[in-house]
C-alpha cells in the first residue's frame, strides 16, 4: 500500500495553500512537473482525488483539504525537529546583563529576550530599565553587556567612544493621540498640523531625556507635565493632550490611543542603537542581533 511521503505532504500543504500548481511550484523552489507528481503520489496514497481542476486554479476536494490539514501539523512537528537540532548544537550560554531606557521595555526588549531563548537556550538575559546615562555608565563598567540607547540631535551627545554601536531600524519618533482627536484617522500628519495642540511632557531625574513636545515646534503649550507613562497615556487617551512616542513602543499604547508618524522636513531622526563594548562576546552579539531583528519587525 502506498505511503504519504514528507514531500508528498508539503506539496499538497502548498497546493491547497496557493490555489495553484505553479504558485506551490515558485513557493517550493520545484518545477510545475515535480509538483504535479507530488501530487498524483498523494492521490494514490489517499486512494482519493484531492484537488479539483478549475480555469481559476484548483481548490481541495474534502480529502485533499483532510490531507492539507494533517499535513500542516505533521509539517510543523518536522520543522521543529530542525530547531531541536539546532538548539542542541548551539554553544551560546551564560548571562548577559541588557539595559534598556523604559519605553524600549514596552515591547522590544521583551520580544528580543525571548527570541534570544528561542534560539538560544543556555542563554539567561537579564534585562534592567535605566535612562541612557545610567546605561552607558553600566555598560563601561561591565555591570551590563549590551545596552539600548538613544542618540539624536535633541538629545545630549553622549560619550560614545570606544563603544561598538549597531542601529536599529525603524526607532524614530511618533505622536500619540485619543482616538477621538480630529487627527486619530489619518494615515500620517504634518508637523504644522500639531501647533496649538496641548502637549504632554515627561519629567524625571536631572539629566535625564525626557520626551516633551515635538521636537521642532516652537513655543509648544506644555498642558501636563507626568513622570510616569501610564498617566501620561491616560490623559492622552482622556483627550486632555497628545504626546510623543517611541515607534518601537507603538504596539504597546493602550486602546483608546492611536499613534501616527509625523511629516517633518526640519527633524533630523532620533534613533536607538545597541551598544556594546568593543570586547563584546558572542553572547552579546546573539542579544544584539535579535534586538536588531524585533526592530525590523516592528518597523514593517
Amino acid at each position: 500500500m502506498a505511503e504519504f511521503t514528507v514531500t508528498a505532504l508539503r506539496v499538497v500543504h502548498a497546493v491547497a495553500g496557493t490555489g495553484s500548481f505553479t504558485a506551490a511550484a515558485e513557493l517550493l523552489g520545484y518545477t510545475q512537473s515535480a509538483v504535479s507528481r507530488q501530487v498524483a503520489a498523494a492521490e494514490t496514497a489517499a486512494g482519493a482525488p484531492l484537488f479539483v481542476r478549475g480555469a481559476r486554479g484548483v481548490s481541495p476536494t474534502p480529502a485533499g483539504a483532510a490531507v492539507a490539514r494533517r499535513a500542516a501539523t505533521v509539517l510543523s512537528e518536522i520543522d521543529a525537529v530542525d530547531r531541536d537540532l539546532a538548539e542542541l548544537a548551539d554553544r551560546l550560554a551564560g548571562r548577559v546583563g541588557l539595559g534598556a531606557y523604559p519605553t524600549a521595555m514596552w515591547v522590544l526588549v521583551p520580544r528580543a529576550v525571548a527570541e534570544v531563548r528561542r534560539r538560544h537556550p543556555g542563554l539567561l538575559v537579564e534585562p534592567r530599565v535605566a535612562a541612557t546615562p545610567a546605561q552607558l555608565r553600566q555598560l563601561r563598567a561591565g555591570r551590563i553587556d549590551v545596552a539600548v540607547v538613544a542618540v539624536g540631535p535633541d538629545l545630549p551627545s553622549y560619550d560614545l567612544d570606544g563603544l561598538r554601536l549597531a542601529q536599529l531600524p525603524g526607532t524614530g519618533l511618533r505622536v500619540a493621540v485619543s482616538r477621538e482627536h480630529r487627527l486619530a484617522d489619518r494615515t500620517r500628519v504634518a508637523v504644522t498640523e500639531l501647533a496649538g495642540e496641548p502637549w504632554i511632557a515627561g519629567a524625571g531625574l536631572k539629566g535625564e531625556p525626557q520626551f516633551g513636545a515635538w521636537p521642532t515646534l516652537a513655543d509648544p503649550h506644555l498642558a501636563y507635565v507626568m513622570r510616569d507613562w501610564p498617566a501620561r497615556l491616560g490623559l492622552v487617551a482622556a483627550g486632555l493632550g497628545i504626546t510623543v512616542v517611541p515607534a518601537l513602543a507603538a504596539p504597546a499604547v493602550p486602546a483608546g490611543v492611536v499613534t501616527l508618524p509625523v511629516d517633518d522636513p526640519a527633524w533630523l531622526g532620533r534613533t536607538t542603537v545597541a551598544a556594546t563594548r568593543e570586547d563584546h562576546t558572542a553572547n552579546a552579539d546573539a542579544v544584539v542581533a535579535a534586538l536588531r531583528q524585533v526592530a525590523e519587525q516592528l518597523g514593517e
